[in-house]
């Protein structure tokens, strides 16, 4: 291959949705700007968002392709791709995958963080199987996911794509997402045709953002980044993840694209990573403020480990990087036969337009609304009013009420009128006799909708008051160059570029919930969310709170189905919520001290880390040490059947470095019908009690930890523990946690 070629195919430039238009005949064509970038490179390494839609892009079902001819569409590019390439090298079609396909008539799953509410990740490998075989068959290749942001700030907008603020619950989801898309390997490392190799986002660190602040700078020691923000990707890794995108932020100076530290010693000499890098989009080219130009940029990239750019044009540039000798044509090499192994292992030199058969999209829909239920949580429930006991009249009101377009999240592409159902939708259908009315706005302060608000909770026997914010992009969105929005309009209050500095819902908001609880009937507050918002007046004043997160298009059905006692409410939560941003941070995970507390407030967060409650209760019993396992009995003790997740806890006691007040090491579901009775068992090894020692290696170190299995972290905090003390004599598997 010649210099000119092997830059080509590290380069990913090039936005999809440029590359073709619609023809007055329905079908597609080519656009100059894709021929002109494939006779750049004489042919094309990767493409980005081929399939995307959204307000970014501008594509919707009028223009774009859909799950008719998405796959035509991409057979279409890469024969072009083939033939200008002399050696007929196929290219990468890139996707976004975060949430399911974005793409046009693509299964919207619930968000990150409602996965991580979740705690399931069985149910979520599933789901990640049915997003990788829909973009397999529309044609499209890799899927980009983000697994690896920890949140602990939750004024960042991104905060929904995080799986939870705890490192050990995000490693399992992101082991569940890596088998799910990725499947078995067949022979010599193949991907099956209905499965997809994943870019895990970001590396790494990019949770820990000052402030809440997207793409800010982030002041992370390396003890917390290998503490809190490395175990999701370590587990990634091990669990044969084909890529990781590396990230904005810079770890001690230097940003993570140019940081060979990160990307070559820890990623691949440490763990023995073998995949791709790509870095995320014009991070690049960001690098010039520490090299001076973008030629010498994309050589310190190069060099750090970064195997192929994201629409940056230090990467075009690699030729003369070599010419110069600003990086050697050996670590070009490496790097190209990075890309093209992975263009072997999805068969595209055997089967460049290949595709398979799409999925149901009942089947789809089947597992979206399943994440849904499970991601509905119980914060409270005081005096039993749930699950409403068939009421005559429900007054079903609040901004979130009739909508299905603000419960789906950032990155989601534009819906087909009528796709989801609604919580008024879903209660309707019941046969209840309901009254609704918005209230109120998701922002601002216009108050004229209120009085008649009043005046149906005051007529009803209950009311639902559906409240929370948005990440809904419209076509009035300005946004930068990489497609995060550059300011928040309309009703948008959450992802990519809409940090808050507070956390308060929108005053219209507020005003309508002491309005409504003020009447006397009882109030149940539904929030619909993309991050924990501090609303300490629906604890106070509400009779029941749940959270749902964004639960996606069907998201409608499963809160009702909670509501009336169809579902038990299964969620427990995957952050602290607080009760105030002033309090910030509040993650339940923090350093133990002996602080006591602010003098205008408490210092504990409104609702902890895996808080949730059911429709009975349960108890738990006091752990035992059984070889090397820890067992505890939990008994339901109430009059339903119902689902709690046992939390199995570290705490350590005598320890090299200074620990922290609690580490959550595992978890498990349990289904129990009344008085019955179950035995949880979690294993004792090195994945339960590894940390990271003075030389921030991680290894089972010699010490003393109590073990504690309870409901919740503050449930845990009071529990009565196991104490295990661990010798120089314990002998660790090979493989630990980092």
């Amino acid at each position: 291959m010649t210099l000119r070629e092997k830059a080509g195919q590290l380069n990913q430039r090039m936005y999809g949705w440029d590359a073709y238009r619609r023809t007055p005949g329905g079908g597609f064509e080519l656009t100059d700007a894709l021929y002109a970038e494939t006779e750049r490179f004489a042919g094309l390494g990767a493409l980005y968002g081929l399939l995307r839609a959204d307000a970014w892009s501008g594509v919707d079902h009028a223009t774009g392709p859909g799950a008719r001819d998405g796959a035509e569409l991409a057979h279409l590019v890469q024969r072009h791709v083939v033939e200008r390439s002399r050696l007929g090298i196929p290219a990468l079609f890139v996707e976004e995958m975060p949430h399911g396909h974005m793409a046009l008539d693509g299964t919207v799953l619930p968000v990150n963080l409602a996965v991580g509410a979740g705690w399931d990740p069985a149910l979520y490998e599933r789901a990640a199987a049915h997003a990788a075989a829909e973009l397999r068959a529309r044609g499209g290749h890799v899927a980009l996911v983000s697994a690896l942001d920890i949140a602990r700030d939750p004024r960042w907008g991104r905060t929904e794509e995080c799986f939870g603020e705890d490192p050990y619950l995000a490693a399992r989801l992101t082991e569940a997402l890596v088998r799910g898309m990725q499947g078995e390997q067949e022979p010599g490392g193949l991907f099956a045709p209905d499965r997809a190799p994943v870019v895990l986002k970001h590396f790494a660190g990019q949770g820990a953002t000052v402030g809440g602040r997207n793409s800010a700078e982030s002041e992370l020691g390396l003890r917390e980044l290998h503490e809190i923000h490395l175990p999701a990707a370590h587990a990634g890794v091990r669990a044969g993840a084909a890529a990781v995108m590396a990230a904005y932020n810079e770890v001690d100076g230097m940003p993570c694209c140019g940081n060979r530290a990160l990307l070559t010693g820890v990623l691949r000499d440490r763990w023995g990573f073998d995949g791709l890098v790509m870095a995320d989009g014009l991070a690049v080219d960001r690098l010039a403020r520490v090299t001076g130009d973008v030629v010498s940029a994309g050589a310190l990239a190069l060099n750090a480990g970064v195997d192929i750019s994201l629409w940056d044009e230090g990467f075009t540039r690699l030729e003369e990087a070599v010419e110069r000798g600003l990086v050697s044509e050996r670590v070009l090499d490496a790097a190209v036969a990075r890309v093209l192994r992975l263009k072997f292992r999805l068969g595209l030199f055997e089967r460049p337009c290949g595709a398979v058969p799409p999925p149901s999209p009942a089947a789809g829909r089947g597992l979206s609304t399943a994440l849904a239920r499970t991601a509905v949580t119980l914060l409270h429930n005081d005096h039993g009013v749930l699950p409403l006991q068939t009421p005559s009249r429900i007054a079903v009101l609040g901004p979130h009420a009739g909508t299905v377009a603000h419960h789906l999240g950032d990155y989601t592409a534009p819906q087909r009128p009528g796709t989801g159902t609604s919580v008024l939708d879903a209660l309707r259908r019941t046969g209840v006799d309901v009254r609704h009315v918005r209230g109120c706005a998701l922002t601002g302060d216009e108050l004229s909708g209120i009085p008649e608000a009043i005046a149906e909770a005051a007529a009803c026997d209950v009311a639902v008051l559906v409240l929370g914010g948005s990440s809904a992009r419209t076509p009035d969105t300005e946004f930068d160059a990489n497609g995060a929005a550059r300011t928040a309009v309309s009703e948008m209050t959450c992802g990519e570029g809409a940090d808050l500095a507070g956390l308060r819902l929108g005053g219209a908001q507020h005003a309508l919930l002491d309005a409504v609880t003020a009447t006397g009937t009882p109030t149940v507050v539904v929030l619909v969310q993309g991050r924990p918002h501090a609303v300490p007046e629906a604890a106070e004043r509400a009779a029941a709170l749940l959270t749902a997160w964004y639960p996606g298009p069907w998201g409608g059905e499963a809160i009702a189905d909670v509501l009336l006692g169809r579902a038990e409410p299964m969620g427990r939560l995957p952050v602290s919520v607080p009760r105030s941003a002033g309090q910030l941070p509040v993650h339940y995970n923090h350093k133990e001290t002996e602080y006591g507390g602010y003098a205008d407030d408490s210092a504990e967060p409104l609702y902890p880390f895996g808080h949730g409650l059911s429709y009975t209760s349960f108890a738990y019993g006091t752990p035992r040490l059984s070889g090397r396992t820890v067992e505890a009995d939990v008994t339901n003790t109430g009059e339903r059947r119902g689902r709690s997740v046992a939390q199995l806890y570290i705490r350590r006691l005598v320890t090299p470095v200074w620990p922290r007040t609690l580490e959550l090491r595992g978890f498990q579901a349990l289904d129990l019908a009344p008085g019955e009775r179950r035995t949880v068992v979690f294993p004792l090894g090195a994945e339960q009690l590894a940390q990271v020692g003075t030389d921030l290696a991680t290894a089972v170190l010699p010490g003393t930890v109590e073990i504690r299995v309870a409901e919740s972290a503050r449930r845990a905090l009071t529990a009565v523990p196991v104490v295990l003390r661990v010798g120089q004599s314990f002998t660790a598997p090979d493989e630990t946690p980092l």
